[in-house]
C-alpha cells in the first residue's frame, strides 16, 4: 500500500494561494484517476488501485500547521509504514517550477513538514518540494498565503503535471529512483 499526501489549508480563501500547492496535486490525481473522496476527522481521503496496489490519496482538512496530526492519524487508521508515504508540498526556497524529492531533512521553514516531522518523531520521510519563488520584499507568511502571479501562473500547469507524474511513479519507484529522474531537471 501506498500513500500520497498534498497538503495546503482549507478554506475559499486559500484555494489558489501557492502554499495550497500541494493541494493542486491531489486535484490533479483526483482527475487523471477519476477520484471520488470521502471525509474521515482531519482527512479527505480517496483509494486507488494501479496493477493491484491500493493507492491511499489523502488531502488534509485542516490547516497547513496541523499537517503532521493529520498524517499521524492516516497512518494508524490504514496501518501505514513511513516508507509508504509521499508527501507534496511549496517551496519558497527554489525558484518558481523547481522541484526537489528529498527523504529526510529539517523542514526548512516548512511549517506543514515541521508540523509532520514533529508529530511523526521523525523527519525520515520522502516529500517533494514543488518551487514557489520567494519575494525578499514581502514577509513570508504574506507571500505564501499570496495568490499566484502572472509568472507564476503560467509555469504552474507545468509544475502541477510534474509533481503528478512524480505521485504516480511512486507507486513503482523508491526514493533513489524518483530522485535519480526528477531531481535537478
Amino acid at each position: 500500500m501506498k500513500c500520497i499526501v498534498g497538503l495546503g489549508n482549507v478554506g475559499n480563501q486559500y484555494e489558489q494561494t501557492r502554499h495550497n500547492l500541494g493541494f493542486l496535486i491531489i486535484e490533479e490525481l483526483k482527475k487523471r484517476w477519476n477520484l471520488t473522496f470521502k471525509n474521515k476527522s482531519l482527512m479527505s481521503y480517496a483509494t486507488y488501485f494501479i496493477n493491484g496496489e491500493k493507492i491511499i490519496i489523502i488531502k488534509p482538512i485542516s490547516f497547513m500547521n496541523n499537517s503532521g496530526q493529520v498524517i499521524n492519524d492516516a497512518m494508524n487508521y490504514f496501518n501505514l509504514n513511513i516508507e509508504d508515504i509521499i508527501i507534496f508540498v511549496d517551496d519558497k526556497d527554489q525558484e518558481m517550477g523547481n522541484i526537489k524529492i528529498v527523504n529526510r531533512g529539517g523542514h526548512g521553514g516548512q511549517n506543514g513538514i515541521r508540523n509532520t516531522i514533529d508529530f511523526l518523531k521523525t523527519n525520515n520521510f520522502i516529500r517533494v518540494k514543488g518551487g514557489i519563488g520567494s519575494n525578499p520584499n514581502i514577509d513570508t507568511s504574506s507571500y505564501v498565503l499570496g495568490k499566484w502571479n502572472v509568472e507564476q501562473k503560467i509555469k504552474l500547469p507545468k509544475l502541477i503535471k510534474i509533481m503528478a507524474n512524480i505521485a504516480e511513479d511512486f507507486i513503482n519507484m523508491d526514493y533513489i529512483e524518483l530522485s535519480n529522474k526528477y531531481n535537478g531537471k
